[in-house]
């Protein structure tokens, strides 16, 4: 059974009488009516308004890069269309039409529809519901959103299938080596695409990008808002971890104007994780994407602006009165009165000659869904001995031949909570290796990973495995080089907060006043999503007190 059919009622709600005048006092226009087969909006329209449909029908469909449309549904009276992209004003996944009949609709624009989410809160939930369960159901749905073609497995593609993923967009993946009838390869030739280009995105609005990068495959999209430069924000967040998220969710409901950069995709290195079990109020657990996504919605909801992926080059240090500036790799500059710093961390490289040449090919710093369909079937080996490494093994083991558990310690009690090593323990096919490091890795570029060589630290012996994947979870090291200076570090070069930085800061103010820093790039830091979820909420209130100082 498909979401639709599952949730249909829910997917696609339609408002009584009562709630159509209560909606109606928060459009952004007055009605208007359109003609049979009249284009209402189009997918990759920016800024198209939700349309809260009194008299006809619109058709919704969906279509993906190759111009292929699929029928969704016919909203009728009473009936809004749109999903979670009209909340930020950011480019239409779906294409709407009047019916046979025409329609008349009145329409809400970003703002206007925020304000009724949060100004109606029955209305709100109901509204919520269906656009979230909308943008989940163009996910699991083919035929919409973008169209990758390549060799599946390679760098690249991992890299966009990931950056696309991981930020909620709609995708397919064709072989570029399919040569059956209606296979990739015919497609390749028609669209004069050479081997060196691949992999290409065919963006839904038709347009072909060879190899893009994250920033080149957002702008096709229209994820990326156009920042203004002369704008003063009250609160700039630099990272989209679980920190600063938080920040933005509980800022801009108090009011703030807020805007959130990150240079890759939402959720930081929790999204990656594919279940977190020790969150407070999931006892079943939750995948960090998950989680991610609905911080991510609920930001949205509250008028926060997500910039991804913008990359920060630096912060200007100057003292140029109450007004703080970070330098964008664009070029452009972002203002505002406060900064959050909220970059997290990275896991570590280990020393291992020839590891770059397999990164993405083979050698992994996280364990999506995208990583474990790569792996399945294979013998793998994961490195590390935290929670998330723990995470990641309690995910991938089901999926894989073997596992090799590679711990440079005596053990994992030191650092991974009790229920993992348990659960890891009571696994037939995972092998735990203490006192070991992987020493070398073999492949070759076309192919990717081979083989690894274990050596244990007290005796020396080496052992090589045959591997189609190894994935690194060994300590991380802070996202910091960009504050170049600006800020006080600590000797491993997590931001110093408190009295720590300069006596008369605020608890997690830096040595600079006005910027703060939380989460894992925090020094001292409790390093838990909870914690993290903490430190973002606890920042607003001292936010406001430097505000008002």
């Amino acid at each position: 059974m498909t979401l639709l059919d599952a949730r249909h009622d829910q997917m696609f709600p339609t408002l009584i009488a009562r709630d159509i005048a209560a909606a109606r006092r928060f459009a952004s226009g007055d009605s208007r009516g359109f003609a049979p087969g009249e284009i209402v909006f189009d997918v990759g329209q920016r800024d198209a308004p939700a349309w809260l449909i009194l008299q006809g029908t619109i058709e919704v469909v969906r279509r993906d890069g190759l111009g292929h449309e699929t029928p969704i549904i016919a909203h009728g009276p009473g009936q809004l269309t749109g999903e979670v992209s009209q909340l930020a004003g950011r480019a239409s996944l779906a294409a709407g039409r009047a019916g046979p009949e025409g329609c008349t609709a009145v329409p809400f624009d970003a703002a206007h529809l925020r304000a009724l989410v949060i100004g109606s809160a029955d209305i709100g939930e109901t509204i919520m519901r269906a656009f979230i369960l909308r943008r989940v159901g163009l996910i699991e749905t083919a035929g919409a959103g973008s169209v990758l073609v390549g060799h599946p497995g390679s760098a690249d593609m991992v890299r966009l299938q990931g950056f696309l993923t991981r930020n909620g967009y709609p995708n397919t993946v064709l072989d570029a080596d399919d040569d059956s009838p209606s296979g990739a390869r015919e497609l390749i030739g028609r669209l004069g695409v050479q081997t060196d280009d691949l992999p290409v995105m065919i963006c839904p609005n038709g347009e072909v990008l060879k190899c893009p990068t994250e920033a080149e495959a957002a702008i096709c999209l229209g994820i990326t808002p156009d920042i203004d430069p002369e704008k003063v924000y009250d609160v700039a967040v630099v990272g989209a971890g679980p920190a600063g998220l938080a920040t933005a969710v509980y800022a801009a409901s108090e009011g703030l104007s807020v805007v959130v950069l990150d240079q890759r995709a939402i959720g930081g290195q929790a999204g990656a994780s594919a279940r977190i079990e020790n969150y407070l109020g999931f006892p079943t657990g939750i995948s960090g994407q998950a989680l991610a996504g609905r911080a991510f919605n609920q930001a949205q909801k509250f008028g926060a602006e997500l910039a991804i992926p913008l990359e920060v080059k630096s912060l200007d240090c100057a003292e140029a009165g109450r007004t703080l500036k970070l330098e964008l790799t664009t070029g452009n500059h972002v203002q505002a009165r406060t900064v959050v710093i909220a970059s997290g961390v990275h896991y570590r490289q280990p020393d291992i000659p020839n590891l770059s040449e397999f990164e993405g090919n083979g050698v992994s710093y996280w364990a999506s869904p995208i990583e474990a369909k790569l792996c399945e079937g294979a013998e793998i080996a994961l490195v590390g001995a935290g929670n998330s490494a723990g995470q990641a093994v309690v995910y991938l083991a089901p999926k894989v031949q073997r596992l090799h558990l590679i711990v440079r310690g005596d053990g994992l009690e030191a650092s991974m909570s009790r229920y993992l090593i348990e659960r890891i323990a009571a696994l037939p096919n995972v092998e735990v290796h203490t006192r070991t490091e992987v020493v070398a890795l073999q492949g070759d570029r076309p192919r990717g990973l081979s083989a690894a060589t274990f050596r244990n630290r007290d005796t020396g012996a080496e052992r090589t495995c045959s591997l189609r994947y190894l994935f690194l979870f060994i300590g991380a090291d802070a996202h910091t080089g960009w504050l170049d200076g600006c800020v006080d570090l600590d000797e491993k070069g997590f931001v110093v907060t408190g009295a720590a930085a300069r006596p008369e800061a605020l608890p997690l103010e830096t040595s600079k006043p006005g910027v703060f820093a939380i989460g894992d790039v925090r020094a001292g830091s409790t390093k838990r999503v909870a914690a993290a979820v903490g430190e973002g909420a606890a920042v607003v209130a001292q936010i406001h007190a430097r505000l008002a100082g």
